[in-house]
């Protein structure tokens, strides 16, 4: 059971760790607010470069992130739900153990007076 739980965290650090990067961050940010853009729209306004965009967008597709679809000439790219939603899920299951881990040491700290 231990074994499979780890495995499952282990799973979502690839998602973790593309979102460490704060571009990429930022560009999963602008896809959720905005919707699916071409990688013209993403460089709209910001300091970073047509190609630096495109590379962060591929990393963030190995980690399942994004995913693009051609229209005529672009891609357009756009944010793969499922993975945010496990990510979130991960995240939920840590908070509970942590929760759970305080509420064992606030009843020890409390019954040993």
């Amino acid at each position: 059971m231990m074994r499979r739980s780890v495995d499952r965290f282990a799973a979502a650090a690839p998602v973790f760790a593309a979102l460490g990067d704060e571009t990429r961050l930022s560009i999963v940010a602008r896809l959720c607010t905005n919707g699916p853009q071409s990688i013209v729209q993403l460089t709209e306004g910001g300091d970073v470069t047509r190609q630096a965009v495109t590379k962060h967008l591929n990393a963030l597709a190995d980690a399942g992130l994004v995913r693009s679809t051609r229209d005529g000439r672009e891609r357009i790219w756009e944010i793969e739900p499922r993975r945010l939603s496990d990510a979130k899920h991960y995240l939920d299951q840590i908070s509970s153990q942590w929760d759970a881990a305080i509420e064992r040491l606030r009843a020890f700290v409390e019954t040993d007076d």
